[in-house]
């Protein structure tokens, strides 16, 4: 495998790359509120049938990412078939590095394709700034999204209810540099 900076030709294929996925269970919200407390807590439950579910970001920030010639990188085989991407950009003021898509080819998942991914994005990030963490967002349904993250060191710190176009909560997980 291969990993090296994205060209614009490469951006199609990110576009018509399937990001969808299957899970078979989700983190499932329940909120309470009083006078003096909010408590908030994610039971994972797993679901009746397994799911498959649409990525929900909108594929035009791709272009808008690679634009900003930050961290764009592409995976091929070594016969040039590609096999996955990663984007992520550098926040100084939150002193860390946000990745917001890394997809893997649905054939290609589970082979530590996303694992290199984001040790080159680890990488990009030690080598041009001096952040101090990386953070993720995924759907509270991408189960195999968050064990990735967890495998990989991420720790869960937060969630946004509204923070998909679809409706869907965003589940926010970050790891120390």
């Amino acid at each position: 495998m291969e990993i090296e900076p994205a060209e614009l030709p490469d951006l199609n294929v990110c576009y018509q790359m399937s990001k969808s996925y299957h899970t078979d269970y989700v983190w499932q919200m329940q909120s309470s509120e009083t006078e003096h407390t909010v408590n908030v807590q994610f039971d994972i439950v797993r679901l009746p049938r397994s799911m498959q579910v649409e990525y929900p970001r909108n594929p035009d920030e791709l272009l808008e990412h690679w634009h900003q010639e930050q961290c764009f990188f592409v995976a091929r085989t070594i016969t040039g078939e590609f096999i996955g991407f990663v984007d992520a950009l550098s926040r100084p003021w939150e002193n860390l590095v946000w990745i917001f898509n890394l997809v893997v080819h649905q054939r290609h998942r589970r082979q530590g394709i996303g694992t290199a991914l984001l040790k080159t994005v680890t990488k990009w990030t030690t080598t041009h700034h001096d952040h101090a963490r990386l953070m993720l967002e995924m759907q509270t349904k991408n189960y195999p999204a968050i064990r990735f993250a967890q495998k990989n060191g991420f720790q869960y710190c937060g969630y946004n209810e509204r923070y998909y176009a679809n409706g869907d909560i965003a589940l926010f997980f970050s790891r120390n540099l």
